[in-house]
């Protein structure tokens, strides 16, 4: 069997892709258990290529044995980094909240629902223009310029057509020659 307890390989499938190895566990025919440079997992055969070296390790052996063994064997194993503890790292500067003025709400009439003999009437109403009041200065700028621009208009008198009346006479009817 290639892939027996202490095999040496090389993933060469998944994000552990390139990273070497060992089979701790043969689960079946298609799947091992491995560890070592590689997150411990159950792996497809298909995703490792085996290597000509067997190391000595126990069936199921921890992760601090699989390490030990490729030290032992000549393989650099990288330290992992732990994280820092909470405490010890300094908090984050809090954002400042921005102040958003609020936009002034002008009140809207609301409009009442209104019965079908109200819309009748009211539609017959014609609607008035409210005009929004004038400045004294512009009362003043007004006045001067009707009093350059009025003149005298004169009235023209509508000019009305007179139209003729045509009798018209029936037509007379011809009679067929035969």
């Amino acid at each position: 069997m290639v892939f027996e307890i202490g095999r040496l390989c090389i993933k060469i499938a998944g994000r552990d892709a390139g990273k070497k190895t060992l089979v701790v566990d043969v689960l079946d025919n298609n799947y091992v258990l491995i560890d070592g440079l590689t997150r411990r997992r159950k792996c497809n055969i298909m995703h490792l290529e085996p290597l000509e070296k067997v190391l000595k390790i126990a069936k199921g052996a921890s992760t601090d044995a699989v390490l030990k063994a490729l030290k032992d064997e000549g393989i650099e194993i990288p330290e992992k980094t732990k994280k820092k503890d909470k405490k010890e790292t300094t908090p984050r500067p809090k954002k400042q909240k921005v102040k958003k003025e609020k936009p002034v709400k002008v009140k809207k009439e609301t409009k009442k629902p209104v019965k079908k003999e109200e819309k009748k009437t009211e539609e017959a109403k014609p609607v008035e223009k409210k005009e929004k009041p004038v400045t004294t200065e512009k009362k003043e700028e007004q006045k001067q310029t009707e009093t350059k621009e009025t003149k005298p208009i004169k009235e023209e008198k509508p000019k009305v057509e007179t139209e003729t009346k045509v009798e018209e006479k029936p037509a007379k009817k011809e009679e067929p020659k035969n």
